[in-house]
């Protein structure tokens, strides 16, 4: 393979060479003079980060971990009610710090129905913040898990057992998602 030559060749950014940023998108989002809600999914769990633009760099408003929804009652850390619960708490931590209205920035992410990354903004707008958002894109009942308590009945137990090591029965899981979305609404933290 021939390595690119030449006068009219010109080397990308660093990190949209390493598929990190698209900066045609974040330009469009740092435009709208709005914060910025990141949702980052990982292996381990969802980060959600109210961000907003400086010259100087980034400056983070409010974070909130999938991790640090354990204090709640709430074991799952990666999936789709997970991040609803994560995006409503850093509403709630950003509202304190007077924000009100948002854009969502899903990085890479690819913007599919019933992706996480909507169930996080889902999260934010119950929570009481302002987007242009299409509630058509997360279904109602994949955000209270009642897709997972259904599959947990007919799946072998080696399916859940990062649940059951922290004593969290799946089959529950919709009645543990209204006890941490009570706790994070009534600011119990």
């Amino acid at each position: 393979m021939s390595k690119a030559t030449g006068p009219v060749y010109k080397v990308a950014f660093r990190r949209r060479r390493q598929s990190l940023t698209n900066y045609a998108k974040r330009l469009a989002l740092v435009k709208a003079e709005l914060p910025r809600m990141v949702v980052r999914k990982s292996r381990k769990g969802v980060l959600v980060q109210f961000v907003q633009f400086s010259p100087e760099g980034d400056n983070v408003l409010a974070c909130a971990k999938s991790s640090q929804l354990s204090k709640f009652g709430w074991c799952p850390r990666r999936n789709t009610p997970s991040a609803y619960l994560t995006g409503m708490l850093a509403a709630k931590l950003a509202a304190s710090k007077k924000v009100s209205d948002f854009v969502l920035d899903i990085g890479l992410a690819t913007p599919s129905k019933g992706a996480i990354v909507f169930a996080a903004a889902q999260g934010a707008l119950d929570a009481g913040l302002k987007t242009s958002f299409d509630s058509k894109m997360i279904d109602a009942s994949r955000i209270k898990g009642e897709h997972i308590a259904k599959y947990a009945g007919s799946a072998s137990g080696t399916q859940f057992a990062s649940y059951s090591k922290q004593n969290f029965d799946p089959k529950k899981i919709a009645e543990a998602f209204a006890a941490a979305k009570q706790k994070i609404t009534d600011g119990k933290w």
